[in-house]
């Protein structure tokens, strides 16, 4: 199916099913611990052997030796496999690394060598035997330390964006702006720190290999596998039926699923590896910090008429930029614009995607500045942003945004959080011991658009079984899927079986960049349509004329039951969404207001989050159950990242310091109160014939920047160096009476 046009009505609109709040129908299987992840496939590969990846120890340079000698001698292991023994493997698909083989060094931690043993403890404890000679060369692993080395680049994603993107006369109409604003965002290095590990078992047999993994995209796992194997796709499988969490370090291939792979043909039997948590901040992915400068101008009235965002960050050599100036480009209008970006060379884990990549932490400085702007006006923050509201993409006007409610979303949300009770004046609200503010921000993200494909059955008892490599990471998947299927043939949701994340099945989206649902639904969408024109076919109805619903099939004053058209076996139709031109004419985005209130101790500066509350426009919601668990987490990511998550960088030796689940902090029960969201009914047609967009990520593009606001509107402090941690506040609180 082509969508090209906007979708009219069609059954999805029926909402007897979609849309409505189900409970998850994988959440037995969660519960009681039956849900089969990566490293736990007993059931499918018996007698596995164990492997432990032993990682660089400096962070660019050579490997020049490997003795493993004493390792080899050691109880219970199998083999071991050194990098020096290996080509380098090609770079796979969004990456520039090469996961194995070689003798150079690009980061810390890099996998230099493979121990596969009887047991994980015996694997473990061969691997300290490992011996490792390097060449060492100085590690650059300071951002500000090499910004003047930075060169300009492009955004990855966006490539038809000028290197330089200039709208106007910025300079002049800074300079000619009565208030302006110039400031430093700094946001850190961040890991993604999900529940499971990267974890792959991996088993060969007759040349052909099949591995259990944790992919968020199965068929970009299973291309960048095959390639680096030298071997056919068609002769890799990739089962990923659940996935424990993944935050886009999972989008791609980790070192874990190529070293289980080479393990297992090595020792001729499963193997199963992890990256073990200590090694997954530096040998896995991270969001690449960044150094931003802002820059506003406007009217005394409050009318932006120049807007300035230059981002600089660091990368491997070859990588790409976060793109932290993606937001800016369409969130405000402006008619002077200049934004760019500047890559350095760091010799740190890659950075890559990491939830809401370029929004997140694109808009953890913006929307500090647009709160700083709104106080230099005297104009409250929520009225600044609507004034400086657009309906069209600010480079190309005649492209108008197919559903956009910021506005909407702005005032209903000051209107429900109370925030006509803030008072303007920093450091003027006391509870006892503890200084009181609110903050706001405006939250972005784009709708991304992805071919999707699926496939639909109907059998003999009147089931519905659903086939894609779709995944689900905990976002709901299993669920929305299956509504899908019951809305558009007329059948309950618990006659529907859901099938994901094998390459066996048809190629979908998967999860990530909050493309994952609108597209996955849209794909399913599409073979229901060809299996509704089956179904009417051979019960002898006009397909265009034709009703599902309550398990029958109705035209006119002829109803039938739907087993009826199964008869004689069952039907099977599968089908994929794919996309026109309307980006070309429409701009998609899904949008948000995020709320906050923040109590600071006036002694110790400790920060409590009070209350959040977030105001969503995503066109139709799937499930509102599911759909509320995914931004109240963004929700309290976004917390994280305002007031405690940073990867900590060794200068010396190149290497986040902090890099386990110990030393790396996220927010905990304790620090997250009920938060509250609030979802607008506004489908979209240009989207999808599903009329959804993604939901994911919007929940976190302004959380974090709410929060800094209320700590300012508390303390009086701006602290512009993410994140926001009591030490940067204890020596400028305000004194205690």
């Amino acid at each position: 199916m082509r969508f090209d046009t906007p979708a009219g009505q069609n059954p999805i609109d029926g909402q007897t099913i979609v849309g409505q709040p189900h409970r998850r129908v994988d959440g037995a299987l969660k519960v009681t611990g039956t849900a089969p992840y990566a490293y736990e496939r007993h059931d499918a590969a018996t007698d596995p052997a164990y492997g432990w990846i032993v990682g660089a120890t400096i962070a660019r340079g050579r490997v020049t030796r490997i003795d493993a000698a004493a390792a080899r001698r050691a109880s219970g292991v199998l083999a071991i496999l050194t990098t020096l023994e290996y080509d380098a493997a090609p770079p796979g698909f969004r990456t520039t690394l090469r996961l194995f083989g070689g003798a150079e060094v690009r980061h810390y931690h890099q996998a230099v060598a493979l121990v596969v043993a009887e047991t994980f403890e015996e694997a473990r404890a061969a691997a300290l035997l490992v011996h490792v000679d390097y060449e060492a060369e100085p590690a650059r692993c300071d951002l500000a330390a090499e910004a003047g080395k930075a060169e300009p680049i492009a955004d990855r994603d966006n490539p038809d964006y000028p290197v330089v993107d200039r709208i106007g006369a910025f300079e002049a109409a800074l300079a000619d702006a009565p208030v302006t604003l110039d400031e430093i965002y700094t946001t850190p290095d961040q890991t993604h720190a999900m529940m499971e590990p990267h974890a792959t078992t991996a088993a060969w047999r007759d040349g052909k290999l099949t591995i259990w993994t944790s992919a968020q995209v199965v068929s970009w796992h299973r291309n960048s596998l095959a390639q680096a194997l030298g071997i056919a796709k068609e002769d890799l499988r990739l089962d990923a039926p659940f996935i424990g969490g993944g935050f886009g370090s999972k989008l791609i291939m980790r070192s874990d699923a190529l070293l289980s792979a080479l393990g297992a043909r090595a020792v001729g039997r499963p193997c199963k590896v992890a990256l073990q948590r200590p090694l997954i901040a530096n040998n896995g992915t991270r969001r690449a910090g960044t150094i931003q400068r802002i820059r506003l101008g406007a009217t005394h009235d409050g009318r932006l008429t120049a807007i300035g965002h230059h981002s600089l960050n660091g990368n491997l050599s070859g990588a790409y930029a976060e793109a932290a100036i993606a937001p800016t480009r369409l969130i405000y209008a402006a008619p002077n614009r200049e934004l760019s970006m500047r890559l350095a060379t760091l010799d740190l884990a890659e950075g890559n995607d990491m939830r809401a990549p370029g929004e997140a932490p694109g808009l953890m400085a913006l929307e500090i500045a647009m709160d700083e702007m709104a106080e230099k006006l005297g104009i409250d923050p929520v009225a600044f942003r609507i004034r400086n509201d657009t309906q069209v993409d600010p480079r190309k006007p005649h492209r108008q945004f197919s559903e956009r409610h910021l506005i909407e979303c702005l005032q209903l949300g000051a209107d429900r959080f109370g925030w006509a009770r803030r008072n303007p004046v920093p450091g003027a609200v006391g509870d006892g011991c503890w200084l009181v503010g609110m903050g706001m921000a405006a939250g972005f993200r784009q709708n991304l658009l992805m071919p999707s494909g699926a496939r639909v059955r109907l059998e003999q008892d009147g089931r519905l079984s659903v086939e894609t490599d779709m995944t689900d990471i905990g976002t709901g998947s299993y669920t929305i899927l299956a509504q899908t299927a019951a809305e558009m043939m007329g059948v309950p949701i618990e006659a529907v079986t859901v099938r994901l994340g094998d390459s066996d099945y048809p190629e979908a989206a998967g999860s990530g960049g909050q493309f994952g649902a609108n597209n996955a639904t849209s794909g399913l969408y599409a073979a229901c349509v060809a299996l509704r024109a089956s179904v009417a076919a051979r019960l002898g109805f006009n397909a265009e004329d034709v009703a599902f619903a309550d398990g029958r099939v109705t035209a006119g004053s002829r109803s039938v039951p739907l087993r009826d058209a199964v008869e004689t076996g069952p039907l099977t139709a599968e089908d994929r969404i794919t996309y026109g031109d309307l980006d070309k004419e429409f701009v998609q985005a899904t949008f948000g207001a995020h709320f906050a209130e923040v109590a600071v101790n006036r002694f110790t500066g400790e920060m409590r989050v009070r209350r959040m509350l977030a105001v969503i426009d995503a066109g139709r919601v799937l499930n509102p159950l599911t759909a509320r668990s995914q931004v109240i987490g963004a929700m309290t990511m976004g917390v994280g990242s305002a007031l405690m998550e940073a990867l900590v960088v060794d200068t010396r030796h190149g290497f986040f310091i902090n890099h386990d689940l110990g030393g790396y902090e996220v927010p905990v029960h304790a620090d997250i109160p009920h938060l509250d969201v609030v979802f607008l009914d506004h489908p979209d047609p240009v989207s999808s014939p599903m009329k959804a967009k993604g939901i994911g990520e919007i929940g976190l593009c302004g959380a974090a920047a709410a929060v800094a606001n209320a700590v300012y509107n508390a303390t009086g402090i701006r602290v512009r160096d993410y994140p926001i941690t009591l030490d940067k506040l204890l020596d400028r609180l305000p004194r205690a009476a």
